[in-house]
């Protein structure tokens, strides 16, 4: 069922979804090219375990900042503020169970199928609104400036 989208530049693969996993949870494989990082966010109806499969995160969380390498993960929990970015010259490669499933059905109809196509940002808004997801920010905006 491994649907591959192209979302801010990251390339995430929808491996499990509500349609398998009985709503319990989402599973997206994710590929952030060197430099990329998602805009500050939050999510208040699920949490979000990052995994590393290869390269570094760094993952900005409420006031904490944590750098993550291959083997290790982190669980940001509902209604934190948070950033993932991977800020080496190497990309990174990671897995990310969203519990309750709700951000593939995010992925699944803004992500693109050209990594050059932009998303549609009406979509991902409103979208993201009723899955209950916040956007604080716009991709690449510091965390230091929106998480104080």
């Amino acid at each position: 069922m491994t649907q591959t989208l192209w979302l801010f530049g990251s390339r995430l693969n929808i491996v499990a979804d509500h349609t398998t996993t009985g709503g319990q949870y989402d599973l997206i494989e994710g590929y952030f090219p060197p430099g990329s990082q998602t805009p500050p966010h939050r999510h208040t109806r699920y949490s979000e375990q990052l995994y590393v499969l290869d390269g570094e995160f760094t993952v900005w969380a409420g006031e904490n900042k944590v750098v993550l390498n291959a083997g290790e993960s982190f669980l940001i929990a509902p209604c934190i503020p948070h950033v993932v970015a991977a800020l080496g010259d190497k990309p990174a490669r990671g897995l990310v169970v969203a519990a309750p499933s709700a951000f593939a059905r995010l992925i699944a109809a803004v992500g693109t199928l050209d990594e050059a196509e932009p998303a549609d940002m009406a979509l991902f808004e409103r979208l993201s609104a009723e899955i209950g997801d916040e956007i604080l920010g716009a991709p690449g905006d510091l965390p230091s400036t929106v998480m104080v």
